[in-house]
This record gives structure tokens, C-alpha cells and sequence, in this order.
């Protein structure tokens, strides 16, 4: 990459394929979630209790995710920056930032109950949740 050592192309990298994997983490723990309720409703006798502790299971499972990358700053393009909003069924949750600059790279967390989170939320933030909760995928 132009003007970048090994290390800074490195992050770049990593920074690219993130967003990706914590998807494909998020999707495939879903995806088990829902083949075990599956099973137990096709596999009679399974309990009304059990199908039901797998439902509140998956409920709670961090099963709507959205990312929105971005530049953080006019003099860098790439959409390198990405926010990433990882929540269940009632809004509880995590949203994750990376705000990539070209001397360094900074990563935020900020927990999130019912939707909201204690700690204000950027626009880009804002949106990755709104997308994770509406099921529409972000930028």
C-alpha cells in the first residue's frame, strides 16, 4: 500500500476483515441456536419447557448485527472507520467502533440496554443499530 510499512498494511488488513468476521461469528451462533429448536420440535417428546428455554435462548442470542463503514476524516478515503452493532431480540447489546486515522487506530465499545447506552452514541453508531434492530443493512 502507498507511503505504509508491513505493520500499518497489516492493520489495514485486519481492520477490512473484522466487520466480516464478527458477522459470520454472530450469524453461525444464530444459526445453531435455531437448528437446536428445530430439532427438539421435530424430535417428540421434547418438553414445552425446553422448546420454550430455547426460544428465550435465541432471544437473547446477539443475532442482529449491522455494520456502517466510513471515513472518519476528510483526508483519508478507503471507508476504513466501521462501526458494529451486535444486539438480541430486546435491544441488549454491544456496539464496537474502529476509528482509523493515518498514524494510529482507536477501538470503542459501549454496552447497550434496551437500545440504548449510557455512554453517547455517534451518528455512525446510531445508524449501525438502527440497521442491526430493523434488519436492514448498513452503509
Amino acid at each position: 500500500m502507498f507511503g505504509m510499512n508491513g505493520g500499518e498494511a497489516a492493520l489495514l488488513v485486519v481492520l477490512g476483515v473484522l466487520p466480516l468476521l464478527l458477522l459470520v461469528a454472530v450469524a453461525v451462533w444464530g444459526l445453531r441456536l435455531q437448528t437446536r429448536v428445530r430439532r427438539l420440535e421435530a424430535h417428540r417428546p421434547a418438553g414445552e419447557a425446553d422448546v420454550a428455554a430455547l426460544r428465550a435462548e435465541i432471544a437473547a442470542a446477539l443475532r442482529h448485527v449491522a455494520v456502517v463503514r466510513y471515513d472518519a476524516f476528510g483526508d483519508m478515503g478507503g471507508r476504513l472507520s466501521f462501526s458494529a452493532a451486535l444486539v438480541d431480540d430486546a435491544g441488549d447489546g454491544v456496539v464496537i467502533s474502529a476509528i482509523h486515522a493515518r498514524g494510529e487506530s482507536r477501538t470503542y465499545a459501549k454496552g447497550l440496554v434496551s437500545g440504548r447506552s449510557d455512554t453517547t452514541l455517534t451518528p455512525e453508531e446510531q445508524q449501525a443499530l438502527a440497521a442491526a434492530r430493523t434488519g436492514r443493512a448498513g452503509a
